[in-house]
């Protein structure tokens, strides 16, 4: 049994995204697999102010938020998935807080099986490749990192288009084969 971790970053719950980081659930959870998503927009998470304070306080960031309590679920997860809308080709702003975020104890993020859900507007794959980068260039920061799976929820924008997309049954295929 592998403990997943859902970061959802989608500011509409029940959004294109956020339905598949559901799917993928569902399918993690039926392969008996403890499975927790946390709705990124609904929690108080600050930007990171590049203070340090962190650095000298083993790791407690100065602002306290929801932060701390997300951290240490990533740290203790053995699988992160990512998930985000496609906003200007990149990651939205609630969960790109909370990857800055990591930084007060991100050396301590390690070992981390990643998935990474996008949905976007546009029907294309490419469109989709900077927001990508974004995930990877996060993962290239943890210390045995592997990228396991994605997911491209391309050509929807208003709620629930998503369910006639093949990304749907992928994301629980996913989830599924953990």
């Amino acid at each position: 049994m592998k403990r997943v971790l859902i970061l959802s970053g989608s500011p509409r719950n029940g959004g294109n995204s956020d339905t598949l980081c559901d799917e993928f659930m569902r399918g993690a959870a039926e392969s008996g697999h403890e499975v927790e998503k946390i709705n990124v927009a609904d929690k108080n998470i600050g930007y990171c102010k590049a203070c340090y304070y962190c650095r000298k306080s083993g790791g407690k960031c100065v602002i306290n938020d929801g932060m701390a309590e997300i951290l240490q679920k990533m740290i203790d997860a053995d699988v992160i998935v990512f998930a985000s809308p496609v906003y200007f080709y990149s990651i939205d702003a609630q969960l790109k807080a909370v990857i800055d975020r990591t930084v007060a104890r991100w050396l301590e993020v390690k070992n981390k099986e990643f998935y990474y859900i996008m949905t976007a507007a546009d029907g294309t794959k490419e469109a989709m490749e900077t927001t990508l980068a974004c995930f990877r260039g996060y993962a290239d920061c943890v210390e045995g990192a592997v990228e396991r799976g994605v997911i491209y929820g391309t050509g929807v924008y208003e709620k629930g288009e998503i369910k006639n997309k093949p990304a749907f049954k992928q994301a629980y295929e996913m989830g599924k084969s953990i």
